[in-house]
């Protein structure tokens, strides 16, 4: 398990899955602000729902200043809307030099190059990218809203994000190790392992 926000050991060993570097610095990116922590939650259920998630690794890769943290993919059912194939879902690890609006517009870009079309609240999707955390910052906008306003009740959430600040505090002070084992006991996520490897079993 890597240290909490683990990128200086990162750095150093390279052994952590999906550890890659951004080719630069995007126009975008806001270089007052300095380098900011985020988790961001990947779903998919449309397509290839493994080469979606792969392809949005290596988008991710360009708004990213140093490795990705990648969490295990999990299969889960669907929240909300229950008609709709089952979900794989992970989290990532990154640190930006992104405000949080322009972060938002840089993910929403990446969505709809996998063809994203928001027809239903919660239905199927090729590709969803939420912000879950920013820092620790609160953000409030009536578009975003950090931390993801729904993550605490998400085990597909939960429970990839505790692989990465399993110690980190949510809501009533509780870990996200605690939150993702009591998430965990209600069933409905299964890991299929890294993402390299799901992808070899995984259509």
């Amino acid at each position: 398990m890597p240290p909490r926000d683990g990128w200086d050991a990162l750095r150093s060993s390279g052994s952590h899955d999906e550890m890659r570097r951004g080719p630069g610095v995007p126009r975008a990116w806001d270089g007052r602000g300095g380098v900011h922590t985020v988790y961001l939650g990947l779903g998919s259920n449309q397509g290839s729902r493994i080469r979606n998630l792969l392809g949005a690794l290596d988008e991710l890769r360009r708004l990213a200043v140093g490795p990705l943290m990648c969490s295990c993919v999990y299969e889960t059912r669907p929240v909300g809307y229950l008609a709709q194939p089952d979900f794989l879902n992970l989290v990532v690890g990154m640190q930006v030099l992104l405000r949080p609006r322009d972060l938002l517009a840089g993910v929403q870009a990446i969505e709809t190059r996998f063809g994203r079309v928001r027809q239903i609240r919660f239905g199927p999707r090729t590709l969803d990218i939420d912000i879950l955390l920013y820092d620790h910052e609160y953000v409030c906008f009536r578009d975003l809203q950090i931390p993801h306003p729904r993550m605490w009740e998400r085990g597909f959430v939960l429970i990839p994000l505790a692989e990465l600040i399993p110690e980190r505090r949510g809501l009533g002070g509780r870990t996200l190790r605690e939150m993702a084992e009591s998430a965990a006991s209600e069933g409905g996520v299964c890991c299929v392992g890294r993402i390299r490897e799901a992808a070899a079993c995984i259509p």
